[in-house]
Formats: structure tokens, sequence, C-alpha cells
């Protein structure tokens, strides 16, 4: 055996040693298998009527919406701060009248912030107390990977471009775990966001616990070698399998992930943290707009790569005061939605939705330029939400919620329009999600029926 042999197998079991796999893009010419494995290990059916996956997605905004900004005229024109969705309106509806009564006071008096974070994806009441006694119910989207997730790799992915805080309390004798997750695997247990990119990135080329994800990346800092040229050798193997079209497409994907782990690289050279009151760890950009983009961008890889179907992203928690200095905005944001009165201050909160807004939509763009494996964009076989628990921040109201509505669950969702639901609670949209998803369930949360999608 010659030593070329020996490097490529040493390196071969060092790929297999360390838990990596190669992640690819849904391709026809691996279709047939995908869909034979798939077909034997589904509990619901989580595709569309052409076989493609079917995916759902959770994105949260901290401190509700500048109001006069926010909600489209009766003719579907779009407001000021969604103006960045103009070329996507076919793709979305927005959405009024939903609310989340579980996230007002009561008898619980302060800690709207609190609420509406941990109600935003369970429909139910948090119980009050910053001891280790948390409760609140199981989040929409660890139902769906409770249902589904054991077609992929990951059951759901947990993103935040924010802090992590499980301990402590944060909010008027709330919890923090109640304001920096959003996922809820069980009503006392809620799943811990991934805030690093490198450590998101390496996931999706990883399997195993935490743990091996780890040694996954102390073995990549002390090789100083690309995640990539570990599985590009497994990778030509693949290609060699792939009609002329994949190839190319093959090709083109992991021109733009190795772009993508540059920028990561690049992020890491920066050691000091961004603008936040803890250490931010090593691969977070010190810029929030980039770092917002760069975590899109996980999660469009993450479904890209058929990793996960199943995913939340908290962009910031509820109750941020993060300053916007790339806006020319020095004010913190919770401030200012407490300053509305004045007319210059209210337009800066609008200014920072619409800084929000501006990131998803490169989002959905980017979703909707990404072919899916039966021809349609991922965009198209995707179900997509974007809002929060607070409608209006500086009154702290939960009715009348700002909520976006993106992609079409592979045809079984109508877009294009302004919808004007009668009040109802949140959870009804839940429930219609879970069943275009597959997932039987006539109840959520607080939900007293269905909002009607198509």
């Amino acid at each position: 055996m010659s030593n070329g042999q020996k490097r490529s197998l040493s390196r071969r079991g060092f790929l297999r040693g360390s838990g990596l796999t190669l992640a690819l893009p849904a391709m026809a010419s691996l279709r047939g298998r995908a869909v034979a494995a798939e077909t034997a290990a589904q509990s619901a059916t989580a595709v569309t009527s052409t076989g493609a996956p079917l995916r759902m997605a959770f994105m949260s905004i901290p401190n509700g919406v500048q109001q006069e900004n926010w909600f489209p005229s009766d003719d579907n024109e779009l407001n000021e701060t969604m103006k960045p969705l103009n070329r996507l309106k076919s793709d979305l509806q927005v959405i009024s009248g939903l609310d989340h009564i579980n996230a007002t006071p009561g008898p619980d008096g302060a800690g709207d912030h609190a609420r509406a974070n941990a109600t935003f994806l369970t429909g139910l009441r948090a119980r009050k107390t910053a001891g280790s006694d948390i409760e609140c119910g199981i989040s929409v989207d660890q139902v769906a990977a409770q249902s589904i997730g054991s077609i992929t790799r990951m059951p759901s992915l947990e993103l935040t471009s924010d802090l992590i805080r499980n301990s402590g309390s944060c909010d008027s004798g709330y919890a923090c775990a109640y304001q920096y997750n959003l996922a809820w695997s069980s009503p006392s247990t809620p799943v811990t966001p991934e805030a690093n990119p490198r450590l998101v990135f390496e996931r999706l080329f990883g399997s195993g616990s935490r743990g091996d994800r780890k040694k996954n990346y102390e073995a990549r800092l002390a090789t100083k070698k690309s995640v990539l040229d570990f599985v590009l050798e497994e990778g030509r193997d693949v290609k060699r399998q792939l009609a002329a079209a994949d190839s190319r497409k093959f090709d083109e994907y992991f021109s733009v992930v190795r772009d993508m782990e540059r920028r990561i690289e690049a992020a890491e050279q920066f050691k000091d943290p961004p603008e936040t009151d803890e250490d931010a760890p090593a691969g977070i950009p010190r810029d929030f707009g980039d770092y917002m983009t760069l975590m899109y961008d996980m999660l469009h890889l993450a479904f890209q790569t058929d990793s996960t179907r199943v995913a939340t992203l908290l962009l910031a928690y509820d109750g941020s005061n993060r300053t916007f200095p790339q806006l020319g905005i020095p004010e913190g944001h919770h401030w200012l939605t407490h300053s509305q009165r004045d007319e210059a201050l209210a337009q800066k909160v609008a200014r920072i939705d619409q800084f929000y807004i501006e990131h998803f939509a490169r989002f959905l763009e980017k979703m909707r330029q990404t072919e899916d494996v039966d021809g349609n964009s991922l965009l198209h076989n995707s179900m997509i939400v974007y809002g929060g628990a607070i409608a209006d921040g500086n009154r702290h109201t939960h009715e009348n919620l700002p909520v976006i509505l993106a992609g079409q669950a592979g045809g079984q969702i109508e877009t294009g329009r302004y919808y004007q639901a009668e009040k109802q609670p949140m959870s009804n949209l839940y429930v219609s999600m879970l069943n275009l998803m597959g997932i039987p369930v006539d109840e959520f949360g607080d939900s007293n029926g269905k909002l009607s999608l198509s």
C-alpha cells in the first residue's frame, strides 16, 4: 500500500471516527433511495404531494412593532415596515387578528416580555417563578419534532442570534429561561438554542451528542483543516452517481458552504464580544446584522440538506434593549418602544422593525432561489412563521399580533394576501400547521379551532 493510500484511509478513518457525515442538498439523482428510506422511517406525512420534504420554522422578534407602519392596507399594499418584502408578496401572507391571551398579566402582574417569549410557541401561560420550578408547555415545533424528527439526522434545530441564559431572574420575577428560549420539549424543559454559528456548521456536518460536536470542534482547531477537506473526499464518491445537472448543483452547493465557513472563520478572528452584557462565544460577528444573516444562512443550509425539517430562530429575546448604531440609533430598542409618543422616536422603532424585516426578506429570497428535489423552491415547500407575542410594545398588548406566514406548504397554503382573521388564538394557526405536516392534532395550547390557510 502506498503512502498516499495510507494517508487517504487515515483521513477517512478520522472522518468517520469524529462523527462527520456528508450533508447534501436534495437531488433528483439520489431521490429514489431517499424516498425509500424515508417511507420506511416516517410516522407522519411531512412531505408534499410531489414527495419533497415539508418544513416548518419560527422566527421571533422582540418588543412588538410600531403599529402604524406594520399592517398592510385593505388592498394588500405592504406598509412601510414591510417594503423589503415587496418582491416576495406572492410567497407570503400577512395575518392580523391573532391573539396570545396567556401572555397578558392577569393575576401575575408585571413580566410581559418573559410571558410573551414563553407563550409565543406554546400558547400557554408561564408559571411566575425565578427558581428551577419553571413550567409552561410543549412548543409547536417540538410537537412536530417528536412526531417526525426520526426522519432526519436532527429532529429539530434551535438557533439564536442573542445571549443564552437559563438561570436567574430576568423580568419582574420570571426566570431567565422563559425569556431566552423559544422551544420547549416538555412543560418544564426549555430547549437551549445554539448561539455559535461555528458549532451549528459543525453540527450540520456531524452527528452525535454535544460532547461529540465539541470533540469535532477541538479536532478542527488542532489540525487547522477545513471540515470540507474531509467531507469532500467522501463527496467524490457520491458525485460519481449524479446526473450532469445534479453534479453542477453539487459543485455550486459546496462552493456556497465553503464560502460560509470562510465567513465564520473571519468572525472568529475577533475576540472582543459584541455590544451585550455577557461574553459572546467565538464565531459570532461583531455586527448584529451580520450575525442574523449568518444564523439565517445556517437555517437555510439545514433545510437545503434535509438535516432537519423543524427549526426555531430567536432573533432577540423579548425585552431586548439592543442599540442599532449601524442605523444611527444609539437608544435602546426596548426604551424606544415606551417613548413612541415622540414621533421621531416612533420612527426609530419602525426603522428597527424594518431592519429585522430586511434580514428576514433576504432569507426568504434565498429559500425561493434554492431548487428543491421536486423542482419547486425550498420556500414553496415550507411554512415559516415570523412574529412575536407582543403587538404594541408601548402598551404591552398581546392581541392582533404581528404575524407573517411565508411559504405555500407545497401548494396547500394560499399566499399573496393580507389575511384579516377574525379574533382568535394564535394557537389555531399552529393546529393548522401541524395538520399540514401530517400530524393529526385537534388542539394545541389554548386553541379553540383551526385557522383556514387555503
